[in-house]
């Protein structure tokens, strides 16, 4: 099969068999399937609160048989690896995917200021059910159906009899969502990126020749993906006691910094639109956008009202694609304000990621693996994901850092059917097959 994904002359470790795709078929049970998805998707893993979802993994990949340990920055929130084959000379692959589900906080006082209560009582947050044969929640748009899809993957091979010559690694990490450290919330609590798959990386005892972060893709796949900055731009005044104010017929010529804010967002909207435009980027793994957008405010305090502020924060979120480092968007976001009548202000850039790619001739034998089984099972040629998929953070990007050739793929991301699951299990796993060798 002849993919514009990969060139032409790429080998891989084993060309997978119909019988192959008939044995480990049969070995992949639906209800199983969708009774691991649903309870471990049923267990709360909100960020930071990953302890009993990764406890669950542990004790399945156990109870199945699995070489199972845990490492973590902190004793409640531990990645999780199992380990299967590796009895032989072949590459070695690791899947990974995420524990934590992005969902309102633990603190009520954030959610009042940031959820409507109608969004607030949404039951997708942190539940999960099959109706009318989809499945509903965000824990498994997010990450935890993929992540059962590989380890029933794991499973299947287990059961059909195949051992594989390279080592199959299944990790389940937690911060994948966040948090970030930022102003009062800093610490390692409040450490998010930082102790998942990039811990596990570090201190998890994997050697991976090449990794998937199984999320949901809708069948595509991209080897690409954007980091992004967090800015905080300070705009500074002076709070004046109400009763002396002499309040300026111009607005922007108010000494209260709260009220420039309309010019400010007016030219930080303008400056996003031209960056997105102007730094898209695209190759044969896919197409990234860097986006942009204002994701907080803050400035005075209403228990301390009569005087206004010295001083109004803005959190700016800013994309940066593999080809991007921060300081482009630092000196353009410098330049947008020095053209603003604005006597004082400060660009921070509170946290940096950069995104980051696999190099293309290195990840190749991975992808025509995943290919030839994507073909094997859904009939059709797998085709780039949505620039979606590789305009945000996603794990891969962790391995891509450290030049492991790495990937993500998998299932439609909402309302998936448990025919969806069984079909991507079954990707993964004759993906494994191809690209670790059977002994």
């Amino acid at each position: 099969m002849i993919s514009p994904l990969y060139p032409s002359d790429t080998k891989v470790a084993y060309n997978i068999t119909d019988e192959d795709v008939e044995k480990i078929k049969a070995a992949i049970d639906m209800d199983e399937l969708t009774e691991l998805v649903l309870t471990l998707g049923n267990i709360p893993s909100q960020s930071r609160f990953e302890a009993e979802s990764s406890k669950f993994v542990f004790d399945w990949l156990q109870d199945n048989g699995f070489k199972t340990r845990q490492c973590g920055a902190t004793p409640e929130r531990q990645n999780i690896i199992g380990e299967f084959g590796g009895t032989g000379m072949g590459k070695n692959l690791l899947f990974t995917a995420h524990l934590d589900t992005e969902s309102p906080s633990d603190d009520p006082h954030i959610n009042k200021h940031r959820f409507t209560e109608q969004n607030l009582a949404n039951p997708e947050w942190k539940t999960c059910w099959l109706e009318d044969g989809k499945f509903h929640g965000f824990p498994i748009y997010n990450d935890r159906g993929p992540m059962s899809c590989f380890l029933i993957a794991a499973k299947a091979l287990k059961k059909a009899g195949f051992d594989l010559a390279g080592k199959l690694y299944l990790t389940a990490c937690p911060g994948e969502i966040g948090p970030e450290p930022m102003e009062q919330y800093e610490g390692v609590d409040y450490l998010g990126k930082d102790i998942g798959a990039n811990y596990l990386f570090h201190h998890g005892g994997v050697v991976a020749d090449y990794a998937i972060a199984a999320e949901g893709c809708d069948w595509g796949v991209t080897w690409q993906g954007c980091g992004y900055v967090l800015y905080r731009i300070q705009i500074f005044g002076e709070g004046v006691f109400t009763p002396i104010l002499d309040a300026p017929t111009d607005v922007n010529s108010h000494p209260n910094p709260i009220y420039k804010l309309g010019t400010v967002i007016d030219a930080l909207h303008s400056w996003s639109l031209k960056y997105e435009a102007d730094n898209h980027y695209e190759t044969a793994g896919g197409v990234s956008i860097p986006k942009a957008q204002i994701d907080a405010i803050k400035a005075g305090s209403p228990t301390s009202f009569g005087a206004g502020t010295d001083i109004c924060s803005v959190y700016l979120d800013v994309g940066l694609t593999p080809q991007q480092t921060a300081a482009q968007s630092y000196h353009e976001l410098k330049q947008v304000m020095s053209t603003l009548d604005i006597a004082g202000y400060e660009i921070e850039p509170m946290v940096v990621r950069n995104g980051y790619e696999a190099d293309p001739t290195a990840v190749s034998p991975l992808v025509k693996s995943l290919c030839d089984a994507t073909k094997a099972v859904n009939g059709d040629a797998i085709e780039r994901a949505h620039p979606a998929y590789s305009s945000m953070w996603r794990d891969h990007n962790v391995f891509n850092m450290q030049r492991v050739p790495a990937i993500t793929t998998g299932m439609p991301r909402f309302a998936a059917t448990p025919e969806d699951l069984v079909k991507s299990a079954l990707i993964y796993a004759l993906t494994a097959l191809s690209v670790c060798g059977k002994q």
